[in-house]
């Protein structure tokens, strides 16, 4: 896909994004939106995946870590093909194949259940692994908070990639500089990020506009030539993207918009798709 093609679907993903958790009634936007591009480039660029066959061998795997932010994943496999993208609406519903957390035993196109923070790298960290004994060429690809980072598990499962050389492996930070009680740095600083991986023996990516197609796109070309080390690219991002009232805001991290803000919300996402559409 173009650029331009990968910006509309990731505004699309966002579109889904606030569909699901407007229909809910719950859920988080915020962190979601931030999120949009990198899944957007991950699926519809990225990975070896397919959505005729979600469970074939040779397949990439993706584990979200911070898996609070589910939205983003379930309108990203939904827009892939995983599943009807008119089943967001039912997120986090009574019966639903898509509950609050991401479940592999409900949901196509898992390839793990995520929920508690800090668990997700840790499984993923074990795929690269199996990968690597059983000499398989698949990659695996994580996505994590900055928030989640503050949690000590991530940084024994990191301690471990690096040891092991897991260069099939590929952590990704979601640097939004926000977490549910504010910033990060004013929470329990984790900065910084970057030091804190080449410690453990990681190729680190600094992505200064982790929003931006072009440089998701360098930034996985750059971990996919890297041998012998796993790479951490670390995304700069806008906590909930592209929505006027949500960006930046803290109080947006866990709770779903009203019928007025979600026509504010969509009038957005309509204005970023006609900007798209006129170059």
């Amino acid at each position: 896909m173009t650029t331009l093609e990968l910006q509309l679907k990731a505004n699309e993903i966002r579109r889904g994004i606030i569909d699901a958790v407007y229909s809910a009634k719950s859920g988080h936007p915020g962190g979601s939106l931030s999120a949009a591009d990198v899944m957007t480039v991950l699926y519809f660029d990225e990975m070896n995946i397919d959505p005729e066959n979600p469970g074939k061998d040779d397949r990439d795997r993706f584990v979200l870590s911070k898996g609070h932010v589910a939205p983003a994943l379930y309108s990203t496999l939904a827009n892939r093909g995983f599943f009807p993208v008119d089943e967001l609406k039912t997120l986090r519903h009574l019966g639903t194949r898509l509950q609050g957390h991401p479940c592999m035993q409900d949901t196509p196109g898992l390839d793990m259940s995520s929920g508690s923070l800090g668990q997700g790298i840790s499984a993923a960290v074990g795929m690269a692994l199996s990968a690597k004994l059983s000499g398989y060429g698949w990659r695996t690809y994580t996505l994590l908070g900055d928030g989640e980072i503050e949690e000590g598990q991530v940084w024994e499962a990191s301690m471990f990639a690096g040891f092991h050389k897991l260069d099939n492996l590929c952590v990704i930070v979601d640097n939004n500089n926000l977490q549910i009680d504010g910033p990060v740095d004013q929470v329990c600083s984790p900065y910084p990020i970057d030091k804190k991986f080449e410690a453990f023996n990681f190729h680190v990516i600094n992505v200064a506009d982790g929003n931006d197609i072009e440089q998701i796109k360098a930034a996985f070309e750059e971990a996919r030539n890297t041998k012998g080390q796993p790479s951490a690219i670390i995304l700069k991002t806008v906590k909930g993207k592209n929505v006027s009232f949500m960006e930046n805001q803290a109080g947006w991290h866990g709770k779903a918009p009203n019928d007025e803000q979600y026509a504010v919300a969509m009038d957005d996402l309509k204005k970023v798709e006609d900007a798209l559409c006129r170059k």
